[in-house]
C-alpha cells in the first residue's frame, strides 16, 4: 500500500472512530432523559424499572387522597381499575387535580412498590384523557364510557359531600 493511500485509510478510520464515540456519548447522555409510560398493571407485574425516571398514569382513586396538614406532602392512589399504585408527592398539586380524574405522574418507583413523584400532571378539561392513560384503561378492559361514567359518579358524590 502506498503512503498516500495508507494516510487516507487512517484518516477515514479516525473519523469513523470519532463519529462512533460521539454517537455513543450522545445516546448515553439521552438515556437518563427518557421516561417511559407504565400503567399500574404493568408496574404490579414488575415491568417498570426501580429508581429510574418513569411516567405512570391512571385515575385518582376516590377516597385515596391524604394530605399532611403540617407540610405540602400528599399521597394518593392511581388506579386503572385493575391494579392500584400508591403515589407520594411533596409540593403543590395542579388546580385540576381531584379524585376520579385522570393524571400522569413523573417520578421514580421505589423498591417498596410506591412511586415518589417529582411532577403531577392533571388533565386540562373534563373531556380530555391523556393518551397513555386512555390506552392503559382500555388494555385493562375499560371502555372510555366506563371510566367517564365512574368519573361522573365520583364527581357527583364529591359535590354531594360539599
Amino acid at each position: 500500500m502506498r503512503a498516500k493511500r495508507k494516510q487516507k485509510l487512517y484518516a477515514v478510520l479516525g473519523l469513523v472512530t470519532l463519529a462512533a464515540i460521539a454517537v455513543g456519548l450522545t445516546l448515553y447522555a439521552l438515556r437518563s432523559n427518557i421516561n417511559l409510560f407504565f400503567s399500574p398493571v404493568q408496574i404490579a407485574e414488575g415491568q417498570a424499572p426501580l429508581e429510574r425516571a418513569i411516567r405512570a398514569g391512571g385515575m385518582v382513586k376516590a377516597g385515596s387522597v391524604a394530605r399532611d396538614p403540617e407540610s405540602l406532602a400528599v399521597s394518593f392512589t392511581v388506579t386503572d381499575y385493575v391494579e392500584d399504585l400508591e403515589v407520594r408527592y411533596r409540593g403543590i398539586l395542579p388546580d385540576l387535580f381531584r379524585e376520579g380524574q385522570g393524571v400522569v405522574v413523573l417520578g421514580q418507583l421505589q423498591p417498596e412498590g410506591w412511586l415518589r413523584a417529582d411532577k403531577v400532571l392533571a388533565k386540562h378539561d373534563e373531556n380530555y384523557m391523556p393518551p397513555e392513560v386512555a390506552q392503559a384503561l382500555e388494555e385493562a378492559g375499560y371502555a372510555p364510557e366506563d371510566y367517564q361514567d365512574k368519573a361522573a359518579e365520583v364527581a357527583k358524590r364529591l359535590e354531594a359531600e360539599d
